[in-house]
């Protein structure tokens, strides 16, 4: 992935068709500022899939390494992990 190239809202507007363009051909991505503060980013979706997948992975890992931590000290009322993912998740929410 290049370094993102950073753009005003007003530049983007202009011209996204060339941001996205881009984000998908030359895997740049582009910051996209408003008033002088970063509010979001332009990726190509492969990109971003893959990020969501790395996510999740990392997710479920850590996810996988609370429960074997609380299996391993025998607690009691433990909840499994499935409870554990969907508490998390409402709490990001």
């Amino acid at each position: 992935m290049s370094e993102p190239v950073i753009s005003p809202m007003a530049d983007v507007r202009r011209h996204l068709a060339d941001v996205i363009d881009r984000a998908h051909r030359d895997a740049t991505p582009t910051i996209i500022t408003r008033r002088g503060k970063q509010e979001a980013v332009v990726i190509d979706i492969d990109e971003y899939q893959r990020l969501r997948d790395l996510a999740e992975k990392t997710e479920d890992a850590w996810l996988n390494q609370l429960a074997d931590e609380a299996e391993a000290e025998g607690l009691e009322g433990s909840v499994s992990l499935e409870e554990m993912a969907a508490a998390l998740r409402a709490h990001h929410a």
